[in-house]
């Protein structure tokens, strides 16, 4: 894992270490918004590191300007297994997918009034076997992701933005 990746690791490190043990549900998203809050420092050190990694490309982002995205990091022993994938999307519905084992989000605004399926800056969780189009509103959002060993089940498999962890941009 190179330097950007391990210092993103680094950063979640605590929101990875809460939800190891917990279930996958409501309850776990209003938990991480009061110990980790979009206005804090662990969330808003996530915000800027991904954007930072967006912007210089080290995340490997693929797509167009209104759907891109990639797995910055594979399930790994320093995500707890989980992988964590970045996307960024202006004024877009993506593609239908299903969460085998669940889905951790931190929905990062670029616009203000930018929403991922509703949910403002914060946290949002998608409990194990559940599905969405995901859309977001309201100019760009940015959205980091959680997979448990990587699991997501696209619809349409050609609709996977396929992998940033190898390398950035040129990579």
């Amino acid at each position: 894992m190179d330097e950007d990746r391990r210092a993103l690791a680094d950063v979640l490190a605590p929101v990875i270490g809460e939800v190891a043990t917990v279930p996958w549900d409501a309850a776990l998203a209003a938990r991480l918004n009061a110990m980790f809050p979009p206005d804090g420092p662990l969330f808003s050190t996530l915000e800027a590191r991904c954007g930072e990694g967006i912007e210089t490309g080290w995340m490997g982002l693929q797509g167009d300007d209104v759907r891109k995205g990639a797995r910055v990091i594979e399930p790994c022993a320093a995500t707890g297994g989980l992988s964590v994938d970045v996307v960024q999307l202006i004024d877009f519905c993506g593609p239908h997918h299903r969460h085998p084992n669940g889905e951790v989000c931190a929905v990062m605004p670029a616009d203000a009034a930018g929403q991922f399926d509703g949910n403002p800056r914060g946290w949002a969780v998608y409990p194990p076997g559940s599905d969405h189009w995901p859309a977001a509103t309201g100019g760009c959002v940015r959205i980091l992701f959680l997979l448990p060993d990587g699991a997501i089940d696209y619809t349409e498999q050609s609709a996977s933005l396929g992998s940033g962890a190898q390398g950035g941009a040129g990579s």
